[in-house]
């Protein structure tokens, strides 16, 4: 007797393939894009090696970004994504766009790199005035400051954890970002949107609801694992109507 599978289901090798390149300890990214990818869509993934988030092996992990798109290339993706936020802005503007132009070339497609994909959702949500929550150890803090503030963002406030190991990271909750979002706009006051960094903090859950609290009424929720995810909808002309918040 032939199998039988439920009537909904979407072959693979029909749908838009999207290739992520992610850090070896990052356990976020392939289970909340899974979650949130438009179901016409299917998600793939190959890593580069990653310990602890700090500029020393953020700076080593770079260098093989390329190899990781080459392997990519061959399950025949029609978009990728270099999906770390401050692997992407570490060395400030200029990097970030040569990372897109080297994963493209060696993946023979359209490729986003997180922190320009951030850019580019605050840019289209029209907004200059932004708070920041990270999960990162003062240095990275201050390097994403000035990537944002040098992109024309007048960041009003920054809060950060102070977690180093990536898997730490990983084991935040939605809930863990709702909570730091809401005292991160309390503190903040008057801003146009929030950005909550880090494609290893899983925050696409709470999203919706930071921005139905009475303290974030309004205000945008731009997250990296959101602007990422977007950024490959923009590239490959997929709905975004699956994903959470306020989207151009």
């Amino acid at each position: 007797m032939a199998p039988s599978f439920p009537e909904d289901a979407t072959v693979h090798s029909d749908r838009v393939r999207l290739g992520v390149v992610v850090p070896s300890s990052n356990t976020t990214v392939e289970s909340e894009f899974e979650h949130w990818t438009p179901p016409t869509a299917s998600v793939h993934a190959a890593r580069m090696p990653l310990v602890g988030v700090t500029v020393e092996e953020l700076d080593a992990m770079a260098d093989d970004a390329v190899a990781a798109a080459k392997r990519l290339a061959h399950a025949e993706i029609d978009a990728i994504a270099y999906a770390c936020t401050t692997g992407s802005l570490i060395h400030g503007h200029g990097f970030d766009a040569d990372l897109e132009r080297r994963l493209s070339e060696v993946s023979d497609a359209p490729a986003v790199a997180t922190a320009l994909s951030v850019r580019r959702l605050l840019d289209a949500l029209d907004v200059t005035r932004i708070a920041v929550a990270t999960p990162y150890i003062d240095e990275l803090n201050e390097r994403e400051q000035v990537y944002l503030t040098d992109a024309g963002f007048d960041v009003v406030h920054l809060d950060g954890r102070g977690l180093e190991q990536n898997t730490e990271i990983g084991r935040l909750t939605p809930t863990d970002a709702a909570t730091q979002a809401r005292d991160t706009l309390a503190i903040a006051g008057d801003i146009d949107a929030l950005f909550v960094s880090c494609t290893n903090y899983p925050t696409l859950a709470a999203i919706d609801e930071i921005q139905q609290s009475s303290i974030g009424e309004d205000v945008p929720v731009v997250t990296s694992n959101l602007a990422t995810l977007w950024d490959l909808c923009r590239v490959t002309a997929l709905d975004t109507a699956s994903l959470p918040g306020t989207l151009p």
